[in-house]
């Protein structure tokens, strides 16, 4: 480095990627930046110039400052090799600045510690490394030997997994070519081994996530289902848990997008088409990456699915893997997942395609319904997936579905009647109307989860039924528990 680079490199002050300092008398403060910078992004650290005003005055070196330097850089762990430099200082002789450059912290590696305590960067500022970070870069250093999903399971045996499960998917595996037919009469025991979930005799947790029939203590075999009104949390319309294995929760999650969000419809020659407004082939890949890359081992903390007016969300805890960041994931990339036996399972039994496509397959499934682009955010401890609505009006709150027969063309029977149709929507209250969204989405919904969603009295609710039954709106078919409604005429 000449006088002129140093110059250059100093001119905008520090920042994360520089540390100043006046002399070696700092060495100490000096090795914790360095550490810093080998945790975060890598930089320089130079001695000889005050950081206050910026002036390169440089300082003596000699045999001894070269040796404390050397013993310094020793205590780094683990141990790296810097090219320290000596920049002569023009119209001051015998005065050096010290210049030396740390490379950045590569994902996969062990975090760097300095005596000891390892140290990251903050923008200018160096702290000690916290905790959790410093135990993830541990379990990413070695995902084989750290992975939750390769530690034994707290349920000890074969017999706590759902077995009927386990011929269901291997049977889907094997139609679908990814599995061979054999698999079909293999024991259990062989097709976990096979899959690598076992080792020896004991389960290991990825079992457990994918086939367990009882949660137990993990708490983290969850998901958590919200539909607020607007588009903040201040007000729930529903709110659920679901706990289960990872099949569980993808069906109950699937369950919940159908329960509350609009359903659009056309024929097409003799075939009605029907698709969710965002398209559930997009969704359940959302779904099936946030339990397939999250980072199990963070009890307590489940998948979280929120459905606001204008935006749909799935957040899981866990990181995009380096390079992988939030602005390029949606470009073309490999594949480093979080849970490589997991993965493996739901790629054989053809739940998920290949390693690297599942972003890939959610734009395109938007793209197909011109549905906007996803985005993708992360904050390094959660990663969440965000789909706009489309339906969404920001001046008509949207509270439920739409009417799924909105874009069905209408033969000519139909069209006869519309009239009398339209006459008779007229007449209803916007509270029935409600209550003929509700019957669209659910013909099995009961008048107690009526007047819980609608938050009216039961005389009120029943009330309502009895009105649009009496004008030849709907009709109800069964008892009053087994039974389900008509709509007899359209929603216009």
């Amino acid at each position: 480095m000449t006088y002129e680079e140093l110059e250059i490199l100093i001119k905008n002050d520090e920042h994360r990627q520089l540390e100043l300092k006046k002399t070696t008398g700092e060495l100490k403060d000096g090795m914790h930046s360095a550490c810093a910078f080998l945790n975060t992004e890598g930089g320089w650290l130079i001695f000889g110039v005050t950081p206050s005003s910026l002036k390169i005055l440089g300082q003596e070196v000699t045999d001894n400052t070269q040796r404390e330097i050397a013993q310094a850089l020793s205590y780094l762990e683990p141990q790296v090799d810097v090219r320290v430099e000596y920049v002569d200082i023009p119209d001051r002789p015998n005065q050096k600045a010290i210049a030396m450059y740390f490379n950045a912290w590569l994902w996969g590696n062990i975090p760097y510690t300095y005596h000891g305590c390892p140290y990251y960067r903050v923008e200018s500022t160096t702290k000690e490394m916290p905790r959790d970070m410093f135990d993830l870069r541990l379990r990413q250093s070695k995902p084989d030997f750290f992975a939750w999903e390769r530690q034994p399971s707290d349920f000890k045996g074969i017999d706590s997994l759902d077995e009927n499960l386990i011929r269901g998917v291997v049977r889907l595996g094997v139609e679908r070519g990814r599995m061979p037919e054999s698999a079909m009469t293999e024991s259990i025991k062989d097709i976990l081994d096979k899959w690598k979930l076992l080792d020896g005799d004991k389960l290991l947790n990825a079992a457990t996530a994918l086939f367990t029939k009882e949660t137990g203590m993990y708490l983290q075999l969850s998901i958590s289902l919200a539909r607020f009104r607007g588009t903040d949390k201040n007000e729930f319309i529903d709110s659920q848990q679901a706990e289960g294995n990872i099949f569980v929760l993808l069906n109950e999650a699937m369950n919940f997008f159908r329960k509350h969000l609009s359903m659009h419809g056309k024929v097409v020659g003799l075939i009605r088409d029907e698709w969710l407004e965002v398209p559930a082939e997009a969704l359940r890949e959302g779904i099936l990456n946030s339990l397939c890359h999250r980072e199990w081992g963070r009890y307590c903390l489940p998948v979280y699915l929120a459905i606001y007016d204008d935006r749909i969300e799935i957040t899981n805890t866990g990181y995009l893997v380096p390079p992988l960041t939030a602005e390029n994931i949606t470009q073309p990339h490999s594949s480093n997942p979080h849970n490589k036996l997991i993965a493996n399972v739901l790629y054989s039994t053809s739940y998920i395609e290949r390693w690297g496509s599942g972003v890939k397959r959610i734009t395109d499934a938007c793209a197909y319904r011109n549905v906007e682009t996803p985005t993708w955010t992360t904050d390094g401890y959660f990663v969440t997936v965000t789909f706009k609505r489309p339906d969404y009006n920001a001046s008509v709150p949207i509270d439920v579905p739409i009417d799924v027969t909105k874009d069905v063309p209408k033969d000519d029977t139909i069209n006869d009647t519309k009239d009398d149709t339209k006459d008779c929507i007229k007449e209803i209250s916007d509270r029935q109307y409600l209550m003929l969204r509700f019957i669209t989405l659910d013909d099995t919904i009961t008048i107690d989860e009526m007047i819980q969603k609608m938050k009216v009295s039961p005389i009120t609710v029943k009330r309502d039924l009895a009105d649009l039954q009496a004008k030849g709106i709907i009709a109800r078919e069964g008892g009053r528990k087994n039974g389900r409604w008509i709509i007899l005429k359209s929603i216009q």
